[in-house]
């Protein structure tokens, strides 16, 4: 076996699910999905496409109904410079088979690839799989937030850099690019030949005013020939997470390349699946503001409760669905989820998961139906707390 695989590390935020799936009496936050099913009319959508029969192989890159519906989609949010045309949209089977995909298509062995963190360990992970010499370059933690070091991150992307690995909103802070720095980077890695591969499926989950209702995009500013790979998926702010259905916007030279990797991947994403994706685009606006007022109420209570706990720190995040946040006295998150899981009966994902400077943090993905579950959560945590010794 390669040693690279080897060498991977294992999911932590799996390791201490696995220490409590199956009980009953944990409140489970760990991993990144909500707790409301799909829309019973994007299930339908799939139900009539399987009683139509449709069974078979699609095209590599997606149904052209849905590439269009996709083009059309983001065109509407990001094409102030022009329309998204199809023929830069692949359809893929989740946002981490377009992550991969872009991995597989960007990074030769050997070649240096730089990565904001904390990140959800995955991207990283892939650029290492096809041998990728991965740098990163931290946030770091102001008052509870997490801010960029701007100069830090243009002094790592150098002519030699292939990829610049960025997720905004970003898994597990919540931290997001303003305008300003998209374009400060986006002009850098047209100086050095560098790929932008942003990884953006939190967009829409976005609680700052904005003229189309989501986060900044690289979209906004980009031309249709720059190296640039937006990866965006139907899972959250469709509440797709188990349909494993996403895309790509990509410079048209690279959609071939994207056809030929699906084929030795995956093959296609399922028609049935592929229908439910056109139904959840075509009513996008009954489904995704819904779920960004719920989570932004998700957002306040949970942040708010957890701010009155003594020795915590936190910030409110502007994106996403987790709360970043630290016990300033239980420096290894690994070992204070599995005690929490433990002895408290609350699941949360350890911050050391996403990079080795974020030991010490905790992230608790906040969307819940029930935003009672959130506020007996913290009560748990509260009492766990003040049963320590020296509290």
């Amino acid at each position: 076996m390669r040693t690279t695989i080897l060498q991977l590390q294992a999911s932590q935020i799996r390791e201490v699910a696995n220490a409590g799936l199956g009980r009953s009496d944990v409140l489970a936050f760990w991993f990144g999905e909500s707790d409301e099913p799909t829309p019973a009319f994007i299930r339908q959508a799939a139900v009539d496409s399987l009683a139509r029969g449709e069974t078979f192989y699609a095209h590599n890159l997606g149904l052209p109904a849905l590439r269009e519906a996709i083009a059309a989609y983001m065109s509407a949010r990001h094409g102030h410079g022009g329309a998204i045309g199809s023929d830069r949209i692949a359809v893929t089977s989740g946002g981490v088979n377009a992550l991969m995909l872009a991995a597989q298509a960007l990074v030769d062995p050997g070649s240096p690839v730089v990565a904001v963190t904390p990140l959800w360990p995955n991207l990283i992970a892939q650029a290492r799989i096809m041998g990728g010499d991965v740098h990163t370059v931290s946030l770091r933690p102001v008052d509870g937030a997490w801010v960029l070091d701007m100069q830090a991150l243009l002094d790592a992307i150098t002519p030699d850099t292939r990829v610049l690995i960025l997720n905004a909103p970003n898994n597990p802070t919540g931290w997001t690019l303003t305008r300003a720095e998209q374009q400060t980077l986006l002009d850098h890695c047209r100086r050095t030949g560098t790929w932008i591969v942003a990884d953006e499926v939190y967009e829409n989950l976005y609680f700052e005013a904005t003229e189309n209702a989501c986060a900044p995009s690289f979209l906004d500013l980009a031309t249709p020939d720059d190296r640039l790979a937006v990866v965006h998926s139907f899972s959250k702010s469709f509440l797709m997470t188990g349909w494993r259905l996403g895309w790509m916007v990509v410079p048209a030279v690279l959609t071939a390349q994207l056809s030929k990797l699906t084929e030795f991947n995956t093959s296609s994403v399922s028609v049935f699946t592929q229908h439910a994706g056109l139904a959840a685009l075509a009513g996008h606006a009954e489904v995704t503001p819904r779920v960004v007022a719920h989570l932004r109420q998700c957002r306040d209570t949970l942040v708010q409760a957890l701010q009155a706990l003594p020795g915590v720190e936190v910030a409110s995040p502007k994106g996403g669905m987790y709360a970043f946040f630290r016990l300033q006295a239980y420096p290894d998150s690994l070992a204070t989820a599995k005690r929490l899981v433990a002895e408290a009966g609350l699941g949360l994902a350890p911050g050391n998961a996403f990079a080795p400077e974020a030991d010490g943090w905790l992230r608790w993905c906040f969307a819940s139906q029930d935003l009672g579950r959130l506020t007996q959560g913290v009560e748990r945590l509260r009492g766990w707390l003040e049963h320590q010794p020296g509290t």
